[in-house]
C-alpha cells in the first residue's frame, strides 16, 4: 500500500502531515511513503530530507495517480477532490460537521473519507491519534506569545532601577488542552493567572498548573458528555453574562479558547464587557473561525482595536503559524490512526470497531457517518447553528 503526502491548498495552512522522523515507522507497517514536491516547504522540511529519509518525492499527479491512501492535515480543495478516484482513501481534518458538502463531494467520487476531528476522544486507545488535543496544545502556548507581544507591559514582576512594573493579570475562559496549555504558558511567563469553565471538574486542573478558578454564583456546575459543557438555560447564561463581565474588566490579557463540534462557538465577552476593560488591555479569540468567536467583536484573521483602546485578535488557525511544532504532533497523530486500520500493509476497515465508524465519513460511493449525513438532509438543521452561550469545552 502506497500513502502519498499532500501539499497543503488551504491559505496560510503551513502545515504538513509528516515529518521525516516517521518514514521508517511506515516503512515498518508494511507501507511505501510518497511525498508531493514541497510539501513540507511551509514547515521548513526539505524535499531532500523526505527522500534522505526513505520516502520517495513525486509530482502531484504522480501522488494522486500512484497513492492509494493521500494523507493532509485541512480538507482537499474542489480541485484536489476533483483528482480523487474510486476507492482511494483521503485522512486529515475534514470538518464535515462544519462542512458536509465535502463530505458529499468526496462521497460522489467513491473515496474513503476518513476525519481525525471525529475520533471519539474519550477513548483511552485514541489518545495517541487525538489529532484536535495536539494541535489544540500548540494553539494554547501560541495564544499566550500572541497576547504578550501585543500586550504593551510585561507579563512578570520586574523590579529594576527605574521602578517596578506590576505582573499581568490574565484570565482563560474555558480550561480544555487549550486553555490548559495557555495557563500553564502565561504562568511560564510569570503572569497572574485566574481561569474560569463552567464544568465543576476543571477546578482542580487549573489549579494544578497555579491559576486561581473563578467560581461564580451563578452557575455552579454544567458539565455535559464527551468532556464539553451542557447548554445553560438562558437564565443561568445572564446571570453568568453579567457576573463575569466584572471579572473581565480586571484583566489585563483574556484568552478564550471554548469551542464546540460543528456549531457555532458559544460567546463569551461581548461587546459591553469589552467597554468596561482597560486601554492597552488585549483579547486573542482561540476560537474564532468562519462560524464565529467566542468574542462578540472579533473579525476571524484580523485584530480589531476599540475605541476603548482593546486589542481583539482572532487567530484564525494558530497552529499553522507554528508549522514545525505542530507537524510533528500532528504527522503522529495521521500516523497512529493510519495503523489502526492497516493490516497486512492494506487499508482494512471493521465497522464494528469504535473508531473506525467514528471517523470513517464516505464509503462506497456514500455518507457513511450518521452525524454528517443528517446534515445533508434538506430538513436538517443548519450545520452553522450558534452554541448555547457557555465557557466549557474540551478543546
Amino acid at each position: 500500500m502506497k500513502v502519498g503526502i499532500a501539499r497543503e491548498s488551504a491559505p496560510g495552512e503551513r502545515r504538513v502531515a509528516l515529518v521525516p522522523e516517521l518514514i521508517a515507522k511506515y516503512k515498518a507497517a508494511g507501507l511505501e511513503v510518497l511525498v508531493e514536491a514541497g510539501a513540507g516547504s511551509g514547515a521548513l522540511i526539505p524535499d531532500g530530507a523526505y527522500a534522505d529519509a526513505g520516502a520517495t518525492v513525486v509530482s502531484t499527479d504522480e501522488l494522486y495517480a500512484q497513492a492509494d491512501a493521500i494523507l493532509r492535515v485541512q480538507k482537499p480543495s474542489p480541485a484536489e477532490v476533483a483528482r480523487l478516484r474510486a476507492g482511494q482513501a483521503v485522512v486529515g481534518l475534514l470538518t464535515p460537521l462544519i462542512d458536509p458538502q465535502t463530505a458529499q463531494a468526496l462521497a460522489t467520487r467513491g473515496a474513503i473519507a476518513i476525519s481525525l476531528d471525529a475520533l471519539p476522544r474519550t477513548l483511552s486507545s485514541a489518545q495517541s491519534m487525538d489529532a484536535l488535543s495536539s494541535q489544540a496544545n500548540v494553539a494554547g502556548y501560541k495564544a499566550v506569545l500572541v497576547a504578550a507581544d501585543a500586550f504593551g507591559r510585561y507579563f512578570p514582576l520586574l523590579t529594576t532601577a527605574a521602578g517596578t512594573a506590576k505582573p499581568a493579570n490574565v484570565l482563560i475562559l474555558g480550561i480544555g488542552v487549550a486553555g490548559l496549555q495557555a495557563i500553564g504558558t502565561a504562568r511560564r511567563l510569570g503572569a497572574v493567572v485566574k481561569a474560569y469553565d463552567v464544568r465543576k471538574e476543571t477546578k482542580e486542573q487549573a489549579e494544578s498548573l497555579g491559576a486561581t478558578f473563578i467560581v461564580l454564583k451563578s452557575v455552579a456546575d454544567a458539565s455535559g458528555e464527551g468532556g464539553y459543557a451542557r447548554a445553560l438555560t438562558p437564565e443561568e447564561q445572564t446571570a453568568q453574562q453579567d457576573e463575569l463581565n466584572g471579572h473581565i474588566a480586571a484583566m489585563d490579557v483574556v484568552i478564550t479558547t471554548a469551542q464546540v463540534p460543528g456549531r457555532r462557538p458559544p460567546l463569551l465577552v461581548t461587546a459591553a464587557a469589552v467597554a468596561g476593560m482597560k486601554s492597552g488591555s488585549v483579547i486573542v479569540d482561540m476560537a474564532a473561525s468562519a462560524l464565529g468567536g467566542n468574542v462578540e467583536l472579533s473579525r476571524p484573521g484580523e485584530t480589531v482595536v476599540t475605541e476603548n483602546g482593546v486589542s481583539i485578535i482572532a487567530g484564525d488557525n494558530l497552529p499553522a503559524t507554528m508549522p514545525a511544532g505542530a507537524s510533528a504532533f500532528y504527522a503522529r497523530n495521521i500516523f497512529e490512526l493510519v495503523r489502526h486500520f492497516v493490516k497486512d500493509g492494506a487499508l482494512a476497515l471493521d465497522f464494528s470497531d469504535e473508531i473506525t465508524a467514528a471517523t470513517v465519513i464516505a464509503h462506497g460511493g456514500a455518507v457513511v457517518q450518521e452525524a454528517t449525513r443528517q446534515l445533508l438532509e434538506p430538513a436538517a438543521a443548519p450545520a452553522l447553528a450558534p452554541a448555547p452561550a457557555t465557557t466549557g469545552g474540551a478543546a
